[in-house]
C-alpha cells in the first residue's frame, strides 16, 4: 500500500510515466478552471439552456461560458442538445461521465469547506512572516 504522493510518483515512473502526457494533468487542466466546478454544479439537477446558465453565474462572460461549455463537451462531461425551434434552442446537460465526476467533485468541495479556515490561517501566517 502506498501512503505518500512520492511513492506513487516513483511507481508511475517505474511504469513508464510521462509527465507531459499525465492523465491527471490533462483532466485537471479543464476541471480546475475557474468556472468548471460551478457549471457542473448548475447542471447537476438537470439540463439548462445557455441563458439560464448565464443567469445562474452572473459573473461569467458569454464568451467564457461558451468556451467552458465547449471544453466540457469536448471532454465528454457535458452534452449539447440542439432543438429544432425558431430560433434554434440549445440545452446543456451532464453526460454519464460528467455525472460520475460529481462524487469526487463533492468530496473536493467538502474538503475545501472544511479546511478553508486552516488554509486562511496558514496564508495569514505566511504573509505576516514575509513582512
Amino acid at each position: 500500500m502506498r501512503d505518500s504522493a512520492q511513492s506513487r510518483i516513483e511507481q508511475w515512473k517505474a511504469d513508464g510515466f510521462d509527465p507531459k502526457n499525465c492523465p491527471v494533468r490533462q483532466v485537471l487542466d479543464h476541471l480546475a478552471a475557474k468556472w468548471t466546478t460551478l457549471i457542473l454544479l448548475e447542471l447537476e439537477n438537470g439540463a439548462q439552456r445557455f441563458n439560464a446558465l448565464g443567469r445562474a453565474l452572473p459573473d461569467i462572460s458569454k464568451r467564457m461560458l461558451t468556451q467552458s461549455l465547449r471544453d466540457l463537451e469536448r471532454d465528454g462531461l457535458v452534452r449539447r442538445e440542439v432543438f429544432d425551434t425558431k430560433p434554434p434552442s440549445v440545452a446543456y446537460s451532464l453526460t454519464d461521465l460528467g455525472r460520475s465526476f460529481l462524487m469526487p467533485l463533492h468530496a473536493m468541495i467538502d474538503w475545501a469547506g472544511h479546511n478553508m479556515p486552516d488554509i486562511a490561517a496558514a496564508r495569514d501566517r505566511f504573509t505576516a512572516s514575509e513582512g
